[in-house]
């Protein structure tokens, strides 16, 4: 028994060879041994036994025409094929999302277990606040604080316009005063000529002292009304002294205000400046986490090829398999190969078709992978942008308080000048009553010469000179006048520049308000900036669920540390449940949006639906297009990740029911039957498989009536002479 099953052997692995190594020699040998077989003796048909049992042995008596080919044909009708397009899928929950903390910070709520039914919006994780309300309340302060100070600079800016009004009426007043001091100058100057008219009519006509005396007499009352005159003038300068004094210590009260603001707008930008590296080193922080990102997306995809290759292994293992249980077939039912031979191929083409499944689900689970990467390279990014965002709020606040800093020394320049302003204006009410002084003694002056003059006219004017010199003294007198005159046009010229001037300092005062109103606005923009970042940053201590499904993970532990982009859970809705498959390119196109479907679990339950999504895109590698059913799942029953078999109504088609075993590849790679064409020549037909089952492959592509090679495919090419032997008529 045993050198029979090595004779049996042999014999297999010589025929392997021959078919598969040296095809055609072997079918050249057949095509000259065929007509010597027939008319073979007995004794010599034995030996040609190998090559005669691949043909039919109801056929070897009949003579072959020369180079024929005996070969098993079978003949095949066309058949309309039902609607439902058949194909494979698996489950797939029509929502899942990993919910991430977009802040740090100690998880303070229990837990939720997985497995647990969550609502949209009910709390999943709930973070520690920590000082987050003091930072709110702080904002709120700083909002507060800045928006008291809004209405304390436009009442400033108030005040500073209402003093407009009143220096611009000072300013009319030192200008109307300087006509009247220079008509006064006029008439001083035209009784200098007067003056020394007198004193040659003196020199000339001493007679005439008398009436003089008479003349001197009649001045005095004069002298003594512009000594009266000046001497009012004296009260009023000093009043306008001592307003201008009571303005020094408003201006210098001013100046303390604006120096006391000075600190503390330095403080905020010390603090601002704090804020900065706090928030650079978050966006390092978040700028770090990318490249772990990436990383893992990298080695993510450099698990695809691996994933690919085993698949292209398994299907070639498959292959393999089919051959080897093909050969045994053939040989068990021509009793070369023993039972046992025939199931441990079988049990070997299972065993691949297996390993293909497993390497087809490690591909998914890779390209998985690289979804997760990606998912996790996009919230690094997203951290990224989130810590610039920050970086460029701080810088702002830095250029806010720095601004603060700018109109607190434009507020101090300002209250400087409004003290220098009212010093010009001590200054110049001295002037005036200096000049008001002066005119008093000039005034006095006049009385005293015309009383001299009373005088030396009562004495009788003994001789000229006294005359002369009581002459000359009046001529002297009117030049003080004209000096007198010339320094009131000085002092009304003075009080126009001073007037001016605090016109000047009102403006700088309006514009200074105006600095300060809008600095008071810019600090409530700040400071509402700051309530609404510590208000977001609250609202993200609270993690809801986006939607209402199942809890596929733990929510996280009570004290665990979130950090920004970390995982609280994973939610997963499976109701309604989607079922994906993939249907080939040829029958895509029976595939509609809407069409009623179903599909059979593995665990026996069939569940319907309807068409949801049909892909307008092929995958790359399969050249399959993704077909989406959504069906109910209400209580749960379905898994996500089950695999099923999808029924998709559609039109009929009309198809051939063939043998897989009659399926080859031609030497372009396409799939197709050989069959028996007119005048027994074979003929390749290239075929598409519509649908797989038990009985056998239904394939397009062939006449409705066709002959199809199932026996002698491999050893024959297009072409060729052929004698069939019907199945059928076999059987």
């Amino acid at each position: 028994m045993r050198i029979m099953s090595i004779l049996t052997a042999i014999l297999v692995a010589a025929l392997l060879y021959f078919v598969v190594m040296d095809r055609d020699r072997l079918l050249q040998f057949a095509r000259d041994m065929a007509p010597a077989a027939l008319t073979a003796e007995p004794d010599t048909a034995d030996s040609a036994a190998p090559v005669a049992d691949l043909t039919p042995e109801a056929e070897d008596a009949a003579p072959l025409p020369d180079g024929a080919v005996r070969v098993m044909a079978q003949r095949s009708v066309a058949q309309v094929v039902d609607s439902a397009v058949i194909l494979r899928g698996e489950t797939q929950a029509i929502r899942q999302v990993e919910v991430r903390a977009e802040t740090s910070g100690k998880v303070v709520s229990e837990p939720l277990r997985r497995g647990a039914v969550v609502e949209a919006g009910q709390l999943l994780c709930e973070i520690d606040p920590g000082t987050r309300d003091v930072a709110l309340q702080e904002a709120i302060a700083r909002l507060a604080e800045a928006s008291s100070r809004l209405p304390e600079a436009a009442a400033r800016r108030a005040e500073a316009e209402a003093q407009i009004p009143a220096a611009k009426a000072v300013i009319l007043e030192a200008e109307a005063a300087v006509p009247a001091a220079e008509a006064q100058l006029a008439e001083a100057r035209a009784g200098i000529p007067a003056a020394e008219a007198r004193l040659a009519e003196a020199q000339s006509r001493v007679p005439e002292a008398e009436a003089r005396l008479i003349e001197a007499k009649a001045k005095v009352p004069e002298a003594e009304a512009r000594l009266a005159e000046s001497e009012a003038r004296i009260p009023e300068a000093a009043a306008r002294l001592k307003e201008a004094e009571a303005r020094v210590p408003e201006a210098e009260a001013r100046l303390a205000e604006a120096e006391a603001r000075v600190p503390e707008a330095e403080a905020r930008l010390a603090e601002a400046e704090a804020r900065v590296p706090e928030a650079a080193a978050r966006l390092k922080e978040a700028e770090a986490a990318v490249p772990a990102a990436r990383a893992s997306l990298i080695e993510a995809e450099a698990r695809i090829p691996e994933a690919v290759a085993r698949v292209l292994e398994a299907e070639a293992r498959v292959r393999e398999a089919d051959i080897n249980l093909r050969a045994s077939q053939e040989l068990a039912r021509d009793g070369f190969a023993a039972q046992t031979r025939l199931a441990a191929s079988e049990a070997t083409f299972e065993a691949a078709k297996a390993q293909v499944q497993t390497a087809q689900l490690g591909l998914k689970s890779a390209a998985a992978g690289i979804e997760a990467a990606r998912s996790r390279l996009q919230g690094a990014l997203a951290g990224v942008e989130t810590a610039k965002t920050q970086v460029a709020a701080a810088k702002t606040t830095v250029q806010a308080a720095r601004s603060g800093i700018s109109n607190a020394a434009a507020g101090v320049t300002t209250a400087r000048t409004q003290i220098e302003n009212a010093r010009a204006g001590i200054a110049t009410a001295q002037s005036g009553i200096i000049n008001a002084e002066a005119g008093v003694k000039s005034a006095r002056s006049q009385v005293e010469s015309a009383k001299a003059g009373i005088q030396a006219a009562e004495s009788q004017i003994q001789n000229a000179r006294a005359g002369v010199q009581t002459a000359e003294s009046q001529v002297q007198g009117a030049i003080a006048v004209v000096a007198s005159a010339l320094s009131r046009i000085e002092g009304s010229k003075a009080a126009v520049i001073s007037a001016k001037s605090q016109l000047e300092g009102a403006l700088a005062g309006v514009q200074s308000a105006k600095t300060g109103e809008e600095s008071a606005r810019s600090a409530i923009q700040s400071a509402q900036a700051s309530v609404a970042v510590a208000e977001k940053e609250i609202e993200r201590l609270k993690i809801h669920a986006p939607f209402s499904g199942l809890l596929e993970t733990d929510t996280a532990e009570l004290g665990a540390l979130m950090q920004p982009g970390a995982a609280c859970a994973t939610v997963i809705q499976l109701n309604p449940m989607t079922i994906i498959g993939y249907v080939p390119e040829n029958t895509v196109s029976r595939v509609e949006v809407g069409a009623r479907a179903g599909a059979r679990l593995t665990n026996g339950n069939e569940v319907l639906g309807q068409v949801t999504f049909v892909s307008r895109s092929a995958d790359p590698t399969t050249r399959t297009f993704a077909v989406e059913l959504t069906v109910d799942n209400a209580e749960f029953k379905i898994r996500d990740g089950e695999t099923a078999e999808i029924a998709i109504e559609a039109e009929g088609a009309r198809a051939h029911l063939l043998s897989a075993s009659t399926l080859t590849l031609n030497d372009e790679g396409k799939l197709g039957v050989r069959a028996v064409a007119e005048a027994d020549a074979v003929k390749w037909f290239n075929v598409s498989i519509l649908r797989d089952s038990r009985e056998g492959v239904w394939v397009t592509g062939l006449p409705d009536t066709v002959d199809v090679i199932t026996v002698g495919q491999e050893f024959v090419t297009t072409g060729v002479i052929v004698v069939p032997s019907f199945e059928d008529v076999i059987q």
